[in-house]
């Protein structure tokens, strides 16, 4: 099942949420027209918190942390479909990132609980992931990454029977 994210950004304030992005004129109560950016439609969302040893001396999380949370989204992701990754190694197939492009916009510091959403897509033998984070606190987007994944089937790229069952329904789109 999807969920939305739940805040109308308004421009400037928060950056576009990848291509999903739907833009609308609104004219509030001031009479003055608003562009208004729909937050994207996740298929996948979790709750995690910051742990002190994930901080920098400057008190923010480092940068390779949010890797890690974009990485136990994706596997709780799968899980979540009824596959194991570990499962899947067993069976000879493993999907291994071959592409990120990242930005990283409000930090997270110790303690704080985020949300970790992501929306899938496919292009070829190619699982793309639009992940972000956003802090709980005050909804602020913390990261935004596309991850670009491919699958190996005994050690050779291929198309992989298992992630197209499990990712069917929102591959369809």
């Amino acid at each position: 099942a999807e969920t939305t994210g739940d805040i109308e950004a308004l421009i400037g304030s928060q950056p576009l949420s990848h291509s999903q992005a739907k833009p609308s004129f609104t004219t509030p109560t001031n009479g003055k027209q608003e562009l208004r950016i729909k937050r994207m439609t996740y298929h996948f969302e979790t709750t995690m918190q910051v742990r002190d040893y994930e901080c920098d001396l400057q008190g923010i999380v480092n940068n390779a942390n949010y890797l890690h949370y974009a990485e136990h989204t994706r596997h709780l992701f799968l899980k979540q479909q009824g596959v194991s990754f570990a499962a899947m190694h067993e069976g000879g197939e493993d999907a291994v990132v071959a592409r990120m492009t990242l930005q990283y916009k409000t930090p997270l510091r110790s303690e704080d609980t985020f949300r970790s959403c992501l929306r899938i897509k496919k292009e070829g033998v190619k699982y793309i992931f639009y992940q972000d984070i956003y802090r709980m606190s005050d909804n602020k987007l913390s990261f935004r990454g596309q991850i670009e994944v491919v699958c190996l089937v005994d050690g050779r790229l291929a198309e992989s029977p298992t992630c197209d069952k499990a990712f069917a329904e929102y591959l369809s789109e």
